[in-house]
């Protein structure tokens, strides 16, 4: 096998830069307009027919005949067995992951997600009060691969936020369920599981079904048909986000062994053909060892077709004019995965504005922070992350304000709201702001 992988060379002193650069990074988010009116059509079948119309799909995509969705349902006795038929080395990882992104999300908890009120000087309280969501469903891909790290990343931090219900659906074509998966499932503390997938999957959870609870929100990725699907049913319920593929920006120094730096490309460029792999870097010589350790260690790679097509369509090794010049044009790209592989990364990372996480030094490898680092691996992808988040603990939680306001206060904030009620034309707004002052004025007429 001769497979070569040739991600695209950019200088950012040529005249051409600009042009290449854009047409490297362009990545339509748009779906194929069969695949929407197909999703409209599954939306509609189980919003009217339910649990019939789930059953129907999953035979028809997955393979999977059942009579009765009680048949499709996981017990927590098979996540628990599943749990236990696994190798131990495979449960002690599980655990251990779980346990870190634990600890973290308990601690953005006490960051961001707890209620909190002051009273000003008049008496008036004032606050905010977090409470979390009641159920949430989580998508769990289960067709080219299974992920049991999706599973940790989305239940737990519903379960920190405090969600009484979180119900998983994952596909399980022709009826093969992975146990490490159903084993992340136990170990998250899922309370139901369906081995539903697909646009079908997210209806149901949307709207409910007879046997499907209906949910506030769903998270967790998934192809092009549950993309759209969660794109459609967004008002009904909350999503999280709709991501695109995969995306690793490595900004270096030259200091980072370079078959280190070519594995971290692969790590994202091994998930689909479409996925993005970026390399920028100050030194040329250092860039042309980079991809002499991309020739040498692709053909190892058992999924190095996929790798050699993403890096070859959309991969860069781009060479900057310096370190600033290279965090510049990060924040331009805001990747989803962005790492610092200098020696000095603290010297780089205040110059970073855009990305759904940053990995500081060369020791920290993006696939630490997929699985076991702690923080979240739902980020937000496709330059979204200027204005996006990764997936938390303040994502199963919602905020209502308080406002207990005192009789002094009512008499300072009262003037103030009726003059701006009048000037708005909103005379019953104006009024029942004036009706709790102590001297009660008169009515103004609608010109005054």
């Amino acid at each position: 096998m001769n497979l070569l992988a040739t991600p695209a060379r950019l200088s950012c002193a040529e005249s051409t830069f600009e042009s290449e650069f854009k047409a490297r990074l362009h990545w339509s988010a748009d779906t194929d307009t069969a695949i929407e009116q197909r999703v409209a059509d599954i939306l509609l079948e189980v919003r009217q027919r339910g649990d019939a119309a789930v059953l129907d799909y999953t035979a028809r995509f997955d393979g999977l005949s059942a009579a009765s969705m009680a048949e499709l349902e996981l017990t927590q006795a098979e996540l628990k067995a599943a749990f236990e038929s696994i190798p131990a080395a495979q449960r002690d990882a599980l655990q251990a992951a779980a346990r870190r992104v634990r600890t973290y999300h308990e601690a953005q908890k006490k960051a961001s997600g707890e209620s909190w009120s002051y009273r000003d000087e008049d008496g008036t309280l004032l606050g905010q009060k977090v409470t979390p969501l009641d159920r949430v469903g989580i998508y769990v891909p289960g067709g080219k691969a299974a992920y049991p790290s999706s599973v940790l990343m989305n239940a737990i931090p519903a379960h920190v936020a405090g969600v009484k219900e979180i119900i998983m659906v994952v596909p399980t074509p022709r009826g093969e369920k992975n146990a490490l998966v159903l084993a992340a499932a136990y170990v998250a503390g899922v309370t139901r599981a369906f081995t539903i997938g697909g646009a079908q999957a997210v209806a149901a959870l949307a709207y409910g079904t007879a046997t499907v609870p209906k949910v506030d929100k769903i998270t967790g990725p998934g192809n092009a048909y549950v993309a759209s699907a969660k794109k459609r049913v967004f008002g009904t319920v909350g999503i999280d986000m709709i991501a695109g593929p995969s995306e690793i920006l490595v900004l270096a120094d030259g200091t980072t062994p370079a078959d280190w730096v070519a594995m971290d490309l692969f790590s994202q460029a091994e998930h689909d053909e479409l996925a993005q792999s970026i390399l920028l870097c100050p030194d040329a010589a250092y860039i042309d060892a980079v991809q002499q350790a991309i020739n040498r260690l692709l053909p190892l790679m058992p999924r190095a077709d996929i790798i050699a097509k993403s890096l070859s369509d959309r991969g860069a090794l781009i060479l900057t004019r310096s370190m600033e010049e290279a965090c510049e044009i990060s924040n331009r790209i805001a990747p989803e995965h962005l790492e610092v592989s200098s020696r000095d990364p603290h010297r780089w990372e205040p110059l970073l504005r855009h990305a759904g996480a940053i990995f500081l030094g060369a020791y920290t490898s993006e696939s630490l922070g997929d699985y076991c680092a702690g923080p979240n691996h739902v980020l937000p992808t496709s330059g979204t992350a200027r204005f996006s988040s990764p997936l938390g603990v303040y994502d199963f939680q919602k905020r209502s304000s308080l406002i207990e306001v005192s009789e002094a206060g009512a008499q300072i904030l009262g003037p103030i709201a009726a003059e701006l009620a009048y000037g708005e034309g909103l005379q019953a707004h104006a009024r029942a702001a004036e009706l709790r002052l102590n001297t009660v004025p008169d009515m103004r007429k609608p010109n005054q």
